[in-house]
């Protein structure tokens, strides 16, 4: 494909535009986390400008810019390769996820100008993207580090000590409590429930849901969904350890 980026995709309304927006999030935020030992090695300073491109399939590649000029889309920022070696990993994929949230941005609202939203759609469009975390965000566990009490199962701290704390409740909180207690305790749990909403995959940048599983990596101290890093329950259980597969590189690169 010349140039990358997914061109001949065409979404017209707001909300086609929001699923062409997640879908190309959702293949830049796997670069930059789960496939980050592939991203790392395509991304060699010997080659020329390259540009990391989300494309509408939920998948990514790294590629030259396009030739044509104008572009048929917006570009990504260019050289993000050149920079690799010249900086801390971290420092590196983080500046790389800035610069991929505003790509995508520009990507949505070209398409908004393209076709003429008004105001209101504009608008629509915006909110709907803003109640996704940024790509930066996923990447650098921000919104993870502003508040640690939302961590699942009461917080990381006695992960060590069971299996079972390294994984998200996946089913509904059975109350045998005394009706009084139940009822004390009932205000707990939906404070439970909302923090439990308020965690981000690692690997996808969705929110908790309690029909999923979930696994904490025991390193990086994120939260994942199971099928995100290809982890089941029964899996889980023979895992003493789990790192994810983030972490996983960075210790074999070393």
């Amino acid at each position: 494909m010349d140039g990358g980026g997914g061109g001949g995709y065409n979404p017209r309304t707001p909300e086609e535009v929001f699923r062409d927006f997640r879908a190309r999030r959702a293949g830049m935020i796997k670069a930059l986390t789960t496939d980050v030992e592939k991203f790392y090695q395509q991304c060699d300073p010997e080659k020329e400008n390259l540009c990391l491109y989300g494309l509408p399939n939920e998948t990514w590649e790294v590629n030259l810019p396009a030739e044509e000029v104008p572009p048929e889309l917006p570009e990504p920022a260019l050289g993000i390769n050149f920079a690799r070696d010249g900086m801390d990993e971290k420092d590196w994929l983080s500046l790389v996820a800035v610069h991929s949230d505003a790509w995508l941005l520009a990507v949505a609202f070209y398409f908004g100008a393209r076709f003429g939203f008004d105001k209101e759609s504009r608008k629509r469009l915006f909110n709907m993207i803003n109640g996704l975390p940024t790509i930066y965000e996923v990447v650098t566990g921000t919104s993870r580090k502003q508040s640690k009490e939302r961590t699942p199962n009461s917080g990381k701290s006695n992960k060590s000590g069971s299996k079972q704390s390294r994984q998200l409740d996946s089913h509904p909180k059975a109350s045998k409590l005394p009706p009084k207690e139940e009822e004390e305790s009932q205000g707990e749990d939906e404070e439970d429930e909302e923090e439990h909403g308020n965690t981000l995959c690692g690997a996808c940048g969705d929110n908790y849901a309690n029909d999923e599983f979930w696994i904490c990596c025991d390193i990086c101290e994120k939260w994942f969904h199971g099928k995100c890093v290809k982890i089941t329950p029964a899996r889980a259980e023979h895992i003493k350890q789990y790192k994810c597969p983030g972490c996983s590189n960075k210790r074999a690169r070393a």
